[in-house]
């Protein structure tokens, strides 16, 4: 069956249109405020550097910290009413708590010449600037405001996809929903960014961190700034907007939430429970589709148990070990649990299994259910986690393996799509495919 999907963009909108705001820097219901007008309570001053180095630090460090840069803001932030005012100069006001999953509501107001961004989990940054002024178009000003700027060129979402911005001097409003790496912006209810992927400005190689500090960046010119508003987007919502991703237009559900039709392999070492399939604790083997795949988008939840293992077969051959007769087996593991603390990084979840690892720290808690897709095209595997890209690699340049174990079924191009179970309850349900084939 052909599911329906809403678009990302037009499920935001639609949670956007439902905003009441009672007054200035007054949230609306469900959201809270980050800034009060009454002072800077919940934030310190921070500058464009590696959120990851200030995570690092211990409490007390990082008190110390925020404490000493509190110095500064004081010199180029003031409060004017109901408005949160910077002078163009000095640290970047920066929240004191990171976020994860969230909607951000903001309104700004800046001048001409001006300069500025919102760093979305400490990473720059939605541009805010002077679409008027031509000193600055040939870096995009005249596209407009509300583009991921510090994204590759080329990438999706580094410009707005229409000019959204106000005549200077009048305020705007940024609404902007952060999902792992994926972004959403409205600017003035005008869609500008639409669920692309905000790159790791700090290393380009992994994907944003999992939570990181709203920063308001200072760039040569004032600005002013209310109604900050911010909501966490709890797992299951979180899940729900990703799952009607663009990405996943076209799938066929392929388990049914009752019984194993349409599965064939191992099919007596696994159970149906709660809607999901489950591998029985104890058993183990291929549980694969009976139809085989050559190039193919995939779109699944799961959930693992504490200490759970199992994996995603990839072009699994109907027989033998897929993590090495078929392209890979993409590792499905509770990364967390002291079983696992001195594996191989190769093993851990998202890698294809003794040959590429996956980046770390994306899964939800042991317990929750994640939400995953997987895209097989030729030799190329993409494992997205949670909105986040955790593996990006190319299986026929892999020369180095696990063990020195060779991969004889890297290279194959067709085959059937399934769970590998190691004899842990681990849980799949809503699992969807599209073949990818030309």
């Amino acid at each position: 069956m052909i599911r329906f999907q809403i678009c990302l963009a037009a499920l935001i909108a639609v949670g956007l249109a439902g905003i009441v705001q009672a007054a200035d820097n007054v949230p609306p219901e469900g959201f809270v405020a980050l800034f009060t007008a009454k002072d800077l309570a919940g934030w310190h001053g921070y500058d464009t550097k590696d959120p990851r180095k200030f995570q690092a630090l211990t409490a007390e460090e990082q008190e110390a910290e925020r404490v000493k840069s509190r110095e500064d803001i004081q010199k180029h932030w003031s409060i004017d009413g109901a408005d949160l005012v910077n002078d163009g100069h000095g640290l970047y006001l920066t929240t004191d708590k990171n976020y994860g999953d969230y909607e951000l509501w903001i309104d700004y107001k800046t001048v001409p010449k001006a300069d500025s961004g919102i760093y979305l989990k400490g990473t720059p940054q939605v541009q805010i600037w002077d679409f008027t002024d031509p000193s600055k178009f040939s870096l995009g000003a005249d596209k407009g405001s509300g583009g991921l700027w510090n994204n590759s060129p080329g990438k999706p979402g580094k410009d707005p996809l229409v000019l959204a911005d106000k005549p200077l001097g009048e305020w705007n409003r940024f609404h902007i929903v952060q999902i792992g790496a994926r972004t959403t912006i409205h600017l003035n209810d005008k869609l500008v960014v639409d669920n692309a992927i905000l790159e790791n400005y700090y290393d380009r190689a992994l994907p944003l961190i999992p939570k990181g500090p709203i920063q308001l960046q200072t760039h040569g010119g004032e600005i002013r700034w209310k109604n900050i508003f911010l909501r966490e987007i709890p797992i299951a919502e979180a899940t729900k907007m990703l799952e009607k991703d663009k990405a996943s237009e076209g799938t066929t559900s392929i388990f049914n939430g009752t019984d194993l039709t349409g599965w064939a392999g191992a099919v007596e070492n696994y159970e149906v429970a709660d809607g999901a399939i489950r591998c029985k604790p104890g058993k183990g083997g291929v549980l694969h589709t009976k139809d085989e795949y050559s190039d193919f988008f995939v779109a699944l939840e799961f959930k693992v148990p504490p200490s759970g293992n199992n994996g995603l077969a990839i072009r699994y051959p109907g027989e033998g070990d897929t993590a090495y007769v078929g392209m890979c087996e993409l590792q499905v593991l509770d990364n967390d649990h002291k079983n696992y603390a001195n594996l191989d990084k190769r093993q851990y979840h998202g890698s294809a299994y003794g040959m590429a690892p996956a980046a770390l720290g994306y899964q939800r808690p042991t317990g929750e259910w994640n939400y995953q897709e997987v895209t097989v095209v030729g030799s190329t595997i993409k494992v997205e986690l949670n909105g986040n890209l955790i593996l990006d690699t190319d299986l026929s340049k892999i020369t180095e393996y696990m063990a020195n174990s060779p991969h004889p079924g890297k290279d194959r191009v067709k085959g059937y799509f399934g769970f590998a179970g190691h004899g842990d309850a681990v849980l799949f349900r809503n699992v969807r495919i599209k073949s990818l084939a030309k």
